[in-house]
């Protein structure tokens, strides 16, 4: 196997891995970007038993983004640079790729 396949494999295997506790962060998202901006825009509609306000958000929801975001960046960085992809070209894909396991879930249930 070559070298380049070999470490572009790596590159998915890992972010595939990643993704599935990523389903956490990204789930975290969507419930802000749902309960507060797209709500107040017209496009979603409240939980109507949220009535805690943004703090938990800010205590549970950005720290957890904040180590998720750090541990792949340093799981990334790594396979990155043994990968042989363009930058351009790796990280864009790599979120992708992280992205599989929620979209599989949402597409479940």
């Amino acid at each position: 196997m070559g070298r380049m396949r070999k470490w572009s494999l790596a590159a998915v295997g890992v972010n595939l891995l990643l993704g599935i506790p990523g389903i956490v962060p990204v789930w975290l998202l969507w419930y802000f970007a749902a309960n507060w901006p797209l709500a107040a825009l017209g496009l979603t509609q409240r939980e109507p038993t949220e009535n805690d306000g943004m703090l938990p958000i800010l205590v549970v929801g950005v720290p957890v983004l904040a180590v998720f975001a750090l541990v792949w960046w340093l799981a990334n960085r790594p396979v990155r640079r043994r990968a042989e992809l363009a930058p351009r070209l790796y990280w864009p894909l790599s979120v992708l790729a992280t992205l599989v396991p929620t979209f599989v879930l949402m597409a479940v249930l």
